[in-house]
């Protein structure tokens, strides 16, 4: 039987501040440590949610405690690093510019981003007038709203009655790259959201913005409003050819569960599997693990992480969030065949406990287990790339330009 890999990227689950996190501003971040900690002093208790420690026995068991260790220089509360790892275990170092979704899950994929992105500045109004005035005459709007920088549910909380009232959808970005549209599914029209995306994603280019996201939304008043799981992200595509494109271009099948798909602007992707939510991106996984064919390349991000709780500033739900995933990890591990290869990574850090709501500069985990792979300490890896190599390895595709494999 042909060899599978499966990338499991569990979006914004960060390890520690990397080296460089200064120049971002995020000096002292640690996603997991914070969220241990908190848990740890009984400030990541919520009734009818979660309370106590963090506990992740599974993917403690698979080497998530010392690779903690090993980033951040000190061992997470709860996690465990007396007992020999059952997985290859280490942490990955970013060397792509920025801190955004699209370069972290381009470099995991081999292809760090080595250019500057696009960003829009901390002012009011944030996006600049020509490309405003470009999008209301293309579109056929009556206006903008928001115009700044701002969290996605606050501003649908504070804009949304307005935009229901006058047709202006609410246009937003943050510390990344990106032109983030909220627009009512109803009152304004999914369909009509993502022209208007489309739009904005041609008029952003010159730019050099990475990612312009519809961000639909339902309910009838500020109380009520919610966003829905028809979120569509528009992606340049990445600059030279990611693993994704190497195995599809080799014949292989590629699977793209979550936002995948449009993380890669549906570059070198045979089948896209739409998920909203971790539940359902587990599913998905479980199934794709279950019926995949050989030598076969699956992709899946779990979001909640990093959209409802990293940005949100939730503890609690961050940490009840790493336990649900954790509890299901077993499901996951008892579908892996003989020569499968499985590797629990992340994109990048957003800390619930630090200020602002925006992504960290961090350190990722790389978790390695199958029924093949022989435990092992893997150490710091310079780029994340090394892990869209070992996949590559580990599927007998030819090695790409960067990263190296550490199977």
């Amino acid at each position: 039987m042909q060899r599978r890999a499966f990338l499991i990227v569990l979006d914004s689950v960060g390890i520690g501040a990397a080296k460089d996190a200064t120049r971002y501003g995020d000096a002292g971040a640690d996603t997991l440590g914070h969220v241990a900690e908190a848990c740890a002093a009984g400030r990541a208790d919520r009734e009818g949610l979660r309370a106590g420690p963090l506990r992740l026995p599974n993917l403690d068991r698979l080497g998530l405690g010392p690779a903690a260790a090993a980033s951040a220089g000190r061992l997470p509360p709860g996690l465990d690093a007396a007992d020999a790892p059952a997985g290859a275990w280490g942490y990955g170092v970013e060397v792509s510019n920025g801190k955004d979704t699209p370069s972290g899950h381009w470099e995991i994929a081999g292809v760090p981003v080595p250019f500057d992105w696009g960003y829009f500045p901390h002012t009011v109004p944030c996006f600049p007038a020509p490309l405003t005035a470009a999008l209301v005459r293309e579109a056929g709007l009556p206006g903008i709203l928001g115009d700044c920088h701002a969290s996605g549910t606050e501003i649908i909380a504070r804009l949304g009655e307005e935009h229901v009232r006058t047709g202006r959808p609410i246009c937003y970005t943050s510390a990344d790259s990106v032109l983030q549209i909220a627009a009512h599914e109803t009152a304004f029209g999914l369909e009509r959201l993502y022209e208007v995306c489309r739009i904005a994603r041609r008029l952003v280019d010159p730019l050099n913005i990475g990612r312009v996201i519809a961000r639909p939304f339902v309910g009838i008043d500020a109380a009520s409003f919610v966003r829905t799981g028809n979120r569509r992200d528009y992606a340049v595509p990445p600059p030279e050819p990611t693993l994704l494109d190497r195995a599809k271009a080799d014949g292989r099948a590629v699977i793209a569960i979550g936002k995948v798909a449009d993380i890669y602007a549906h570059s070198g992707i045979t089948t896209a599997v739409k998920a909203s939510g971790n539940d359902a991106v587990h599913a998905a996984l479980v199934d794709a693990v279950r019926t995949a064919p050989g030598g076969a390349l699956t992709v899946a991000n779990f979001v909640d992480f990093d959209m409802l709780y990293g940005h949100r500033r939730d503890v609690a739900g961050y940490a009840a969030a790493l336990e649900a995933f954790d509890a299901r990890l077993p499901e996951l591990q008892a579908a892996l065949a003989p020569g499968d290869l499985a590797v629990i990574t992340a994109d990048h850090g957003c800390d619930p406990t630090f200020p602002g709501t925006d992504h960290t500069r961090e350190h990722v985990p790389i978790l390695a287990f199958g029924p093949g792979v022989a435990p092992r300490a893997i150490g710091r890896r310079p780029t994340f790339a090394d892990i869209g190599e070992t996949a590559a390895a580990w599927l007998g595709l030819a090695p790409g330009r960067h990263g190296t494999a550490f199977l």
